[in-house]
C-alpha cells in the first residue's frame, strides 16, 4: 500500500456551516506543524490560526485535532482540520496541503480502505459502512449499522474458533491414531466430532435462511403485469403519488420498463410498470416493452397480477429451468403473486374471486388495504429491524462453509475430512477479508466518496 499522506474534504461539499479536511499517513504530523505553526495536544480540539507554508498568508482561524496512530480510525497518525464551509476556504487550504512534500488529494474510498489493511475494520464491517453512507430509510441504516459494527464479524470468528478447535482435534486423531486418549482410529472420527460439526452447520443455517440484504438495499420490487388496458399504469401513478406513467384507453400506451424507487412506512420500495401482455396486434417496438415486461418479473419480490385470474407468470420448474420468454412468463421462485381486479369502479371490467384485492386506483377505493398489505408483506419478507443481512457475496461464501461442514461429517477418511474444514476456514477468511483479491476491494472501496 501506498506510503504517501492523503488529504481530502471529508464533509458535504461547501458552502456549509463547517468543512472537515481529513489528513492520514505519516506526513500528517508535519503538515498539520506546517499550517498551524506546531502540534497541538493530542485528541483536544484546538483552535489555530492556518497559514499557508510557503509565503505564509492567512487561510483561516479554525479548529485543529491532532490524532497520532495507531488508535485512529485509519490506524495511521491523522490530522484534522475544521474549517469555516465557505468554497474558497476549502479550496485554499486544498491548494496549501497540496505544496506540502509527500502529500497527495485521496482516491475514492482510500481512508476506509486505509483502515481495513491496518486492521481497523474487516471486510464485511467495511461493506457495512458502504452500505451505510447509501442508507436512505430507517431499516437501510440500522441493518447496515448492525454490519458496520461488527455484529457478523463477531459470529464469524466465533465460527472459525469453532473451526479451528475442530481442525486440532482432527490432527491429533491423525498424528497419534495408535494413542487411546485421542479417541479414533486411523479410519475413524473423533469422538463427538460429528455432532460437533453439525451443531456449527446448524449456527450458519440460522444466517443463511434470514432475508437477504438485496431487497433492503435496492428496495422490494413490485411489478405491475397484465394485459393492455388492465389498469397497470393507473395504479402504478396511484402507488408512487405521481404522474410517472402516461395513461391512456389506447392499448400499447406503455411500451418499456418504468421504474420508481419510493418509501411507504419507511419500507424501501421499488414498483415497476410494465407493457401490457398480448400476443396479437402488437408492433415492433411495443413487442420488445412485452419482453422487457417478461424479463421484469424474474426479477421481482411480488407480481401484482392484473390479468385474467389464473393466468399469471408461473414458477420456476423445480429445477430453476427457465422457459422460453417468447411463449412463456416465469417469474423467479422466491417471488409472489398476487391476484389485483383493478378496476373496481368500472362494473364492465371483468371481476375475480374474493380471495383477489379489489380496488380502484381512480376513486382511491382499497388503496389503503392495498398498501397496507404490501407493508406487512414486504416487512416479513426483509431483515428485521437492527438486523444484519447476508449479501450476495458473503451468502455464497457462508454457504461453501456449510457445504465444507457437511462434505467432512460423510467423509470417514479423517484426511478428507480435515481438507474439507480447511475449505471451510479459508470460505470464512474470504468473508472477513483475510483473504481478498485486489479487483474485489478496488470494486469494493471505489464506491466509497473521495473523503471517505
Amino acid at each position: 500500500m501506498s506510503q504517501d499522506t492523503i488529504f481530502a474534504l471529508s464533509s458535504g461539499p461547501p458552502p456549509a456551516g463547517i468543512a472537515v479536511i481529513r489528513i492520514s499517513g505519516p506526513q500528517a504530523g508535519p503538515a498539520l506543524t506546517a499550517l498551524a505553526g506546531k502540534l497541538p495536544t493530542p485528541r483536544r480540539a484546538t483552535l489555530a490560526t492556518l497559514a499557508h507554508p510557503q509565503d505564509g498568508a492567512h487561510l483561516d482561524r479554525t479548529m485543529v485535532l491532532w490524532l497520532p496512530g495507531p488508535g485512529t480510525a485509519t490506524g495511521e497518525d491523522s490530522a484534522e482540520l475544521h474549517l469555516h464551509g465557505g468554497r474558497a476556504v476549502v479550496a485554499a487550504v486544498e491548494a496549501a496541503l497540496a505544496t506540502l512534500p509527500g502529500l497527495r488529494r485521496a482516491q475514492a474510498g482510500e481512508f476506509t480502505r486505509r483502515a481495513f489493511a491496518h486492521g481497523r475494520i474487516d471486510l464485511a464491517e467495511a461493506e457495512g459502512l458502504a452500505d451505510l453512507l447509501s442508507a436512505e430509510t430507517e431499516l437501510q441504516r440500522r441493518a447496515a449499522l448492525a454490519m458496520a459494527e461488527g455484529t457478523f464479524s463477531r459470529e464469524v470468528e466465533s465460527w472459525r474458533a469453532t473451526l479451528l478447535q475442530l481442525s486440532a482435534r482432527l490432527e491429533a486423531a491423525l498424528d497419534f491414531s495408535d494413542e487411546d486418549d485421542v479417541g479414533a482410529g486411523e479410519d475413524t472420527l473423533p469422538s463427538g466430532f460429528i455432532a460437533d460439526c453439525t451443531k456449527l452447520a446448524q449456527d450458519l443455517e440460522t444466517w443463511l435462511t434470514r432475508p437477504r440484504a438485496e431487497p433492503l438495499k435496492e428496495g422490494f420490487r413490485v411489478v405491475l403485469a397484465g394485459p393492455p388496458n388492465a389498469g397497470k399504469s393507473t395504479l402504478f401513478n396511484a402507488l408512487v403519488e405521481q404522474e410517472a406513467a402516461i395513461t391512456a384507453a389506447e392499448p400499447g400506451t406503455t411500451r418499456d420498463v418504468l421504474t420508481h424507487a419510493c418509501a411507504l412506512d419507511g419500507i424501501p420500495f421499488v414498483f415497476v410498470d410494465t407493457a401490457g401482455l398480448r400476443d396479437e396486434g402488437a408492433g415492433e417496438i411495443e413487442r420488445i416493452g412485452i419482453a422487457r415486461a417478461k424479463a421484469a418479473a424474474q426479477k421481482a419480490d411480488l407480481i401484482l397480477w392484473l390479468g385474467p385470474e389464473g393466468e399469471g407468470p408461473e414458477g420456476e420448474g423445480p429445477e430453476g429451468e427457465r422457459p422460453d420468454l417468447s411463449s412463456s412468463f416465469p417469474r423467479r421462485r422466491e417471488s409472489s403473486l398476487w391476484e389485483v381486479s383493478a378496476r373496481a369502479d368500472d362494473p364492465t371490467a371483468p371481476r375475480k374471486s374474493p380471495s383477489a384485492i379489489h380496488l380502484s386506483a381512480r376513486t382511491g377505493e382499497g388503496m389503503d388495504h392495498l398498501r397496507e398489505a404490501l407493508i406487512t408483506h414486504a416487512r416479513q419478507s426483509l431483515p428485521a429491524p437492527g438486523e444484519a443481512a447476508l449479501n450476495q457475496r458473503q451468502h455464497t461464501l457462508l454457504s461453501d462453509v456449510a457445504q465444507s461442514l457437511h462434505h467432512a461429517t460423510t467423509e470417514p477418511d479423517p484426511l478428507l475430512a480435515a481438507e474439507n474444514l480447511r475449505l471451510a476456514r479459508r470460505s470464512l477468511d474470504a468473508l472477513i477479508g483475510r483473504t481478498s483479491t485486489e479487483d474485489m476491494l478496488d470494486t469494493l472501496f471505489g464506491k466509497f466518496c473521495i473523503g471517505k
